[in-house]
């Protein structure tokens, strides 16, 4: 389970910022916090914010240290590493970018780990692990002269000297066969971040998650049911590929490249099955609908969404999306919410992170306080971030549990709204 991610010196942010899911001392739907051990974590979080205001860039910053992690060790020696720092200071473009990362492992310990890098190198990398932070102990530190390797990081001592300046040491220790290492790894790999815009790139995980009947494509039909999105059954149709159906219009030598990569592949397609009609409303059979090309946009991102989320709530994973309300009802939206926080269902301790426009799940009491964040640029553009929970208004009193969160919020009272000129 993550427990806070720090950011800084990345794209909208400077300073570093953290976003935590340790739950804070209040009363208000105290039944959805996971508790294990000393630690009590929470199940989801949402981000709130101004358009360009950074809260894409709290997803893109999971998602750039996740690449790190995973994809560092392939690096040659004289690859670069993706590096976008803050651009509006002028001495920021030479300072390294910083990502931290504290979770929770299957065995009840606290891992803390991160690192700063340029383009070129990996400047400091650490981890430290414990019970909890108090007791946690240093596993290694890297800084610029050096790796220093614990003793109790026994699968870390011989493996220095073969770490390139641009490889993170926990990557190449796990792809060495470093057990403690490869957790980190598997944290990261078990990380769903996704798009709520561009649903398509998820699209194929859902259809084979349908076609093959894999854990979890039980749970996603029995969902579509609960949303009554207007069929009665999903099929899922394995095939060969056909060059004869793409579409005529392509051009000659983006379809010749197609026909070469696709031949003796095989694809799937979604088909949905209503229900049809007289007049007086008897059923008299079937109608069968091609999920892309006749249901509409909103049905298809639930459709193609459905299987990242299951796989999440089943394998305790961690669903991070930007968007999540794009092209959705707002109580659709607030359905899928109701699966994480739900304890009798997310018996797993999955995970949810999102950033959304849709105040509507302000006013419906399924947030704490600690789990609403915010996202707000100051004078200088660089994006600061905090929760309701922190905020202190101009009265010196903190937020009561039975605000008028939505109604406050449009009003200005938490910030992170647009501001306009005047015309």
């Amino acid at each position: 389970m993550v427990i806070q991610f720090s950011v800084g010196n990345y794209r909208s942010f400077y300073d570093k910022r953290t976003i935590s899911f340790i739950a804070k001392g209040i009363s208000e739907h105290s039944q959805i916090v996971f508790k294990q051990e000393k630690h009590k974590v929470l199940p989801s979080l949402v981000i709130y914010g101004a358009n360009s205001s950074g809260k894409s860039n709290v997803i893109r910053a999971f998602g750039q240290m996740r690449h790190n992690v995973l994809n560092s060790v392939k690096l040659n020696s004289s690859d670069e590493l993706e590096f976008e720092p803050f651009l509006l200071y002028n001495k920021s473009e030479y300072e390294p970018t910083f990502f931290e990362i504290v979770f929770l492992t299957k065995d009840e310990r606290r891992f803390r780990y991160g690192f700063e890098h340029n383009s070129k190198n990996i400047i400091n990398e650490w981890l430290f692990v414990g019970k909890t932070s108090k007791d946690e102990k240093p596993y290694f530190i890297r800084t610029e002269d050096g790796i220093g390797v614990s003793d109790v990081f026994e699968e870390g001592k011989d493996k220095v000297k073969a770490t390139n300046d641009n490889r993170l040491f926990v990557s190449l220790v796990a792809q060495l066969g470093g057990e403690t290492s490869q957790q980190i790894l598997d944290l990261f790999s078990d990380y769903n971040i996704l798009s709520g815009i561009e649903h398509n790139d998820y699209e194929s995980f859902t259809k084979r998650m349908l076609a093959k009947n894999l854990n979890g494509a039980g749970e996603t039909k029995n969902f579509f049911q609960v949303l009554n999105l207007g069929f009665k059954d999903i099929n899922a149709i394995e095939k060969e590929f056909d060059m004869d159906e793409l579409p005529e219009q392509l051009p000659k030598s983006m379809k010749n490249k197609l026909i070469k990569e696709l031949t003796g592949k095989f694809t799937i397609d979604l088909k949905t099955i209503h229900n049809k009609f007289d007049k007086k409303g008897n059923v008299l059979g079937d109608v069968i609908m091609d999920k892309d090309s006749q249901e509409s946009e909103g049905t298809n991102k639930v459709i193609d969404l459905s299987g990242p989320i299951f796989d999440t709530l089943l394998n305790g994973k961690t669903l991070i999306i930007d968007e999540l309300d794009a092209k959705l009802h707002p109580l659709i939206t607030m359905k899928i919410v109701e699966l994480f926080n739900n304890p009798s269902y997310n018996t797993n301790k999955a995970q949810l992170l999102f950033a959304t426009h849709d105040t509507n799940l302000l006013g419906e009491e399924i947030f704490r306080r600690d789990q609403i964040w915010f996202t707000e640029k100051d004078e200088c553009e660089q994006t600061d971030l905090y929760s309701l929970y922190d905020i202190t208004l101009p009265d010196g009193s903190k937020v009561r549990n039975d605000a008028n969160l939505e109604r406050n919020y449009i009003k200005g009272r938490y910030g992170a709204i647009p501001y306009f000129s005047k015309i």
